[in-house]
């Protein structure tokens, strides 16, 4: 193991792209800063997840990366230039794609981390090999991010992800939600009505069944729906095929006008019910209990480990075989996979679900 505690001055943090990874990779933050309260962490990251993990404690500065730098090799070089400018360390690129790659090898740092694949072994001074299963009894998400830490000295601690929110936040949704009616005294959930794409989404018929069953086992629920504005015309459909009784449950119109107030809303709800992605990791980082529909082509133990207390996760594995070459496959037409995971499967478990909640 490399011994340089005592002198890790700062150390930058690479993870483009996903609300889910960035937030996910957020943890390393607070592990380095537990052994090294005085580095200097930097974190680069897209711009639109930034607000995912804005005022964190544990970050002391952000380096964003604009469309413009996605798409101009002129404007990801000027970065480059400016990160190298600031004299790391260590360098850990937890993203691992072109680009993070580029910032790391020019970002004169000594100590470069990142993982292992056929062309990061020469240009990274640790490149290392992801675990395929877990070590530690943790998501692998978390077991392979915290991975990358042991070139550095840090052993493996369980730590979750966490969203910090103003006050100032938390009250100006919940002014916002009574102004729509919303009544705290009743269950209020938010409800991850599609997936980041269709082939990530449960079929919108078997989604309304949920939503039915939810409202038919607690009649005074109000269910919240999250989308963005280029889903409303999906969310409609899904609203569509929902009993009466249901939709005159729903507030559809409820909607945070950017990422921190949406995240603010999701606060001041009772459980986060729906399809996996960033919605629900933002909500597990809030700190909100989850019912969980994994896509078939997502390895549910990257995200979910069955000892979690607060959350409970479906995926097709937990009925049929379906391994890597099943995932795959959905990974090209989830559909046929998705077909299987029919509402009747999932239903016990969500009245499980609802009816720990009431107990807890």
């Amino acid at each position: 193991m490399l011994k340089i505690k005592f002198r890790l001055q700062k150390v930058l943090i690479i993870q483009q792209k996903m609300i889910g990874d960035v937030l996910m990779s957020s943890i390393l933050f607070e592990s380095i800063k537990r052994e090294y309260p005085n580095a200097e962490l930097h974190y680069v990251l897209n711009s639109y997840t930034f607000p995912a993990v804005e005022h964190h404690p544990f970050i002391d500065k952000y380096h964003i990366v604009t469309d413009v730098m996605d798409k101009s090799s002129i404007a990801l070089f000027e970065l480059i230039k400016q990160l190298r400018r600031e004299q790391f360390d260590v360098v850990i690129d937890a993203y691992g794609k072109i680009s993070s790659l580029l910032i790391t090898v020019f970002s004169g740092a000594k100590v470069k981390i990142g993982y292992q694949k056929y062309y990061t072994k020469l240009l990274y001074t640790h490149a290392l090999e992801r675990y395929t299963t877990s070590q530690k009894g943790d998501m692998l998400a978390v077991e392979n991010r915290m991975l990358l830490l042991s070139k550095i000295g840090i052993d493996y601690k369980k730590i979750t992800p966490k969203i910090y929110l103003q006050e100032k936040e938390k009250d100006n949704a919940k002014l916002l939600l009574e102004g729509f009616g919303i009544n705290f005294n009743l269950p209020l959930y938010m409800i991850s009505v599609l997936g980041s794409d269709m082939q990530k989404t449960y079929p919108f018929e078997y989604m309304a069944t949920l939503l039915d069953n939810i409202i038919a086992k607690e009649p005074q629920a109000q269910l919240l729906f999250n989308y963005i504005p280029s889903q409303k015309k999906q969310a409609q459909e899904i609203l569509s095929l929902c009993n009466k009784i249901t939709q005159n449950r729903v507030y559809f119109n409820v909607l945070g006008k950017s990422l921190r107030e949406f995240m603010a809303i999701t606060f001041c709800c009772d459980a986060m019910i729906g399809n996996e992605g960033g919605a629900v990791n933002m909500a597990k980082a809030l700190g909100k209990d989850c019912f969980i529909v994994f896509s078939p082509q997502i390895n549910k133990d990257s995200w979910f480990i069955e000892t979690e207390i607060k959350h409970i996760a479906v995926h097709l594995s937990d009925y049929e075989k379906h391994g890597k070459e099943e995932r795959e496959l959905a990974k090209k037409d989830s559909f046929p996979f998705y077909k299987k995971l029919q509402p009747e499967l999932i239903i016990p478990k969500l009245n499980a679900f609802l009816d720990n909640r009431k107990e807890g």
